[in-house]
């Protein structure tokens, strides 16, 4: 890969570190999806070596975490509880048009890694999505609760439950986020009336 194009795709994914996500860091600062990526990858790093995972190629998984929302340095990123899947079809356009203008042999590994990721028939492809799914939810734990809609009251308790029931040791790291939330819900809600509802 020249330098030039090396330094063109860094700048198409450093727009990643002002594309932001509906998650709060702090009370008047939203978090960026390249925060959320970076994190997602730690995630991973952090789970390489443990037994749960050992049949896993966790560098593989890692790189999933990496680039799997480079796509919306294109299209800036849309909550889940608002996106429609003419803007994942989009989303997801524009990512492999971008990835058809690189050189060889990175163009072939990301679309191998992207089509891997979307048919989620993989166990690296798996964990990668399960981990997408509890760094959201954990960011969410870690914000102040009054910057929560309403609708993410029941959403923190069952999104992605079906990504991270298995194995057992994703599902028991699922457990301890669902009790912090719980609690946190318990704890720190400003309106008397939300109920917990388990998903």
């Amino acid at each position: 890969m020249t330098p030039e194009k090396l330094l063109e795709i860094l700048s198409q994914a450093a727009k990643l570190k002002t594309t932001y996500r509906h998650c709060f860091t702090d009370k008047e600062r939203r978090e960026s999806t390249a925060e959320h990526s970076w994190r997602l990858a730690l995630m991973g790093m952090l789970m390489d070596g443990d037994d749960a995972y050992r049949d896993c190629d966790m560098n593989r998984v890692i790189r999933m975490c990496l680039i799997h929302d480079l796509g919306e340095s294109f299209t800036g990123d849309i909550p889940t509880f608002l996106k429609q899947a003419d803007d994942s079809h989009t989303e997801e356009e524009c990512f492999r048009q971008w990835i058809d203008t690189f050189p060889s042999p990175q163009k072939e590994e990301w679309l191998s890694l992207l089509q891997e990721m979307k048919a989620q028939e993989t166990k690296e492809a798996r964990l990668y999505k399960a981990l997408d799914k509890l760094e959201a939810i954990i960011s969410h734990n870690e914000s102040d609760i009054r910057t929560w809609l309403p609708l993410e009251y029941d959403l923190q308790l069952t999104y992605g439950r079906e990504n991270t029931a298995e194995p057992a040791a994703m599902a028991e790291l699922r457990a301890a986020v669902d009790a912090w939330t719980e609690e946190k819900i318990r704890t720190e809600s400003p309106a008397p009336d939300m109920q917990i509802k388990k998903g």
